[in-house]
């Protein structure tokens, strides 16, 4: 357990990541997410990263109260991304400590996070999946 202390993103991230454009439609990121069996991607702007959407947001535009009409299901799909994603998103760089990323991923309740290098460009993505192989991998050893 000692030697994933010492662990980084750098050497358990995914580096390539697809991405998502602001004015994609619903329909093409939900054939997306499950073409890929991701739970999210970094939404991208000319070459930066402006947000992140994931499975979640999808399923919030479904979410209606007693007093809403409830919008046909293609008309739901047409939205653009831009529309749902989270322009606030969680980041670490590539040098961040592993033990920092599982904290985040258990306080913010979140299944990954973007990774950006110094000047802010996309370089991977690390998932619950990479912190537990991580943990796998150290106590091997």
């Amino acid at each position: 357990m000692y030697k994933f202390l010492e662990q980084t993103v750098e050497g358990y991230m995914t580096r390539n990541v697809r991405t998502v454009q602001r004015d994609q439609n619903l329909l093409a990121l939900s054939e997306m997410f499950e073409q890929d069996d991701f739970n999210s991607y970094p939404v991208e702007d000319d070459g930066q990263v402006v947000g992140i959407v994931t499975k979640f947001d999808i399923l919030k535009c479904f979410a209606f109260t007693p007093s809403q009409m409830l919008p046909r299901y293609h008309d739901l799909m047409s939205r653009k991304i831009g529309d749902v994603m989270t322009p606030e998103f969680i980041y670490v760089s590539p040098d961040t400590r592993l033990t920092r990323v599982l904290q985040i991923m258990v306080e913010h309740r979140i299944r990954s996070i973007i990774v950006l290098d110094s000047t802010q460009k996309l370089v991977g993505i690390v998932a619950r999946e990479d912190v537990i192989a991580a943990l796998k991998a150290t106590a091997n050893d």
